[in-house]
């Protein structure tokens, strides 16, 4: 019991947030089970779809194939052996309303993981949602629409960096009108720890892109208690169980403090960092691919102790291939288990208090904290970008991990340590390899199908959108009703604002 003058401790639901956004957590309402899923066509991404649905997803989260993210048709030269591998192949509206057939999309949330293109990819998901019928207002999920770390650490950039973050401020600007149940952005460290980040990296690094996507809305205009409720997050579930549950809180804390007293916002939303985390790819071994499903369960329980809003868990032969039915249900079955069986869910922030959960949430904050001071020193994070510090941290970074497993200090079960002479097998799931001609196909016959006049016109007048300061969303969903594809719509802005070249 406290006396007078003990300090009164902080709450759940309470500023900086350090230990939940919300008083009662899970509580009240669980996080959202999201399976990130998509491969080949939109028709067989669709069967996959409803099938994770009918075993008790609560949200959908669609892979896209290379192609699509980095603005190429799935006839383009270069999409040759990539159509479909990584996710579903979306060339136009016409797919976009394919892989939704029978899901109302105002009756459910959908994550798309997608940057460089995701404004074309947003206007084909409201238009094929406008056509169902759908209230716009009511729509609801993310866009992943996070540029920045694609430069530092996943490679999928068309534009170079200033036009790129003018499209995100654009998007910023009209889903705050049109969508204002959507979130326009998830700021990814996932990739940055994927990539081999530390996990002070990866907050100080998620958190420094954020700083710049704030700054750059808030130079355009946007008020920031106008579009920072809007931002979410987007975090990768790590082996370290305990850091990684400080992680989390700490990354909240930080937001928090961030948001009020660097940007002065005033909305307490504005400050509540809202995330989505996915266990680790990184981690998962093709050696004993059984053992996955103990990693991924690890990585799951300390996003939901961490105090995550939406988690996808990783399928344990996703280090072998795409994965099959039974193993994506696996997967979301670990989910399940954790919220309906491990008591977990009864209290707000079960590990609150503990002497070196507190200790590691501080040493990260500050640690974190050092590197934005660094960030802030060098003229922000696109200035960090075109020098190439962040990159260069994480290969170190990257580098080190793999000495310390090289050299048996960090043992990885089945890799380096306790290995069997032969694996069991597993079943792996195998793409159809007729599934590129049929994309291909389908493209040149949507070309030979529509109206050139309305292609011609919508591709003009956002040709001239792009060298003004006009907003660029309008255009781009005209382009979409006009069955524009998303090859051509990013060929028209690459014209304008060039392609990036990464320096050595």
């Amino acid at each position: 019991m406290n006396d007078a003058t003990s300090p009164i401790p902080e709450l759940p639901g309470q500023f900086p947030y350090t230990r939940g956004i919300y008083p009662d957590m899970y509580r009240s309402r669980l996080w959202t089970m999201r399976q990130y899923a998509g491969f080949g066509t939109a028709g067989e991404s669709n069967r996959r779809y409803q099938y994770l649905l009918s075993q008790g997803i609560t949200g959908l989260s669609v892979a896209f194939d290379l192609p699509t993210q980095m603005g190429m048709d799935s006839d383009h030269p270069l999409a040759a052996g990539e159509v479909g591998r990584v996710g579903v192949a979306i060339c136009s509206a016409a797919d976009m309303e394919r892989l939704f057939e029978g899901i109302k999309l105002d009756q459910v949330t959908t994550s798309m993981t997608i940057n460089s293109t995701a404004a074309i990819l947003l206007a084909f998901y409201v238009l094929t949602a406008r056509r169902q019928g759908a209230d716009l207002t009511r729509l609801s999920g993310t866009i992943q629409n996070d540029i920045l770390k694609e430069y530092m650490a996943r490679g999928t950039y068309i534009y170079p960096p200033r036009p790129a973050m003018r499209i995100i401020t654009d998007l910023f600007a009209w889903t705050s009108r049109e969508l204002p149940q959507w979130n326009s952005i998830s700021i990814s460290g996932y990739h940055i720890r994927e990539a081999g980040s530390t996990a002070v990296q990866e907050v100080a690094f998620t958190m420094a892109n954020a700083i710049a996507y704030i700054e750059a809305a808030v130079q355009a205009g946007l008020n920031v208690d106008d579009f920072a409720p809007r931002l979410s997050f987007f975090f990768n579930a790590h082996n370290d169980f305990l850091e990684e549950v400080a992680k989390f809180r700490a990354a909240r804390r930080l937001y928090a403090r961030i948001m009020q007293d660097r940007f002065h916002a005033k909305n307490p939303h504005s400050m509540m960092l809202r995330f989505h985390t996915q266990t680790s790819g990184a981690s998962l071994t093709a050696q004993q691919p059984d053992n996955n499903l103990v990693r991924v369960t690890i990585q799951a329980l300390a996003a939901v102790l961490g105090g995550t809003q939406s988690l996808h868990t990783n399928s344990r032969d996703e280090a072998l291939a795409l994965p099959t039915e039974e193993s994506a249900r696996l997967a979301l079955r670990t989910q399940q288990i954790i919220a309906q069986e491990s008591g977990v869910t009864n209290t707000a922030d079960p590990l609150g208090g503990s002497y070196f959960i507190e200790e590691q949430t501080t040493r990260i904050e500050e640690e974190a904290l050092d590197y934005l001071r660094r960030i802030d020193g060098m003229g922000g994070m696109l200035r960090a970008i075109e020098s190439g510090f962040p990159q260069s941290e994480i290969e170190a970074a990257s580098y080190q991990y793999q000495r310390a497993i090289e050299s048996g200090q960090q043992i990885v079960v089945g890799v380096n340590g306790f290995q069997m002479e032969r694996d069991a097998a597993i079943p792996t799931f195998r793409l159809d390899a007729s599934v590129e001609l049929a994309q291909r196909r389908a493209v040149a016959e949507l070309r030979a199908s529509r109206s050139p006049v309305p292609v011609e016109t919508s591709l003009a007048l956002l040709d001239q959108a792009a060298r003004s300061s006009e907003n660029l969303m309008p255009r781009i969903m005209a382009c979409a009703e006009a069955m524009v594809t998303v090859g051509e719509i990013s060929d028209c802005l690459r014209k304008v604002f060039g392609e990036y070249r990464e320096t050595a």
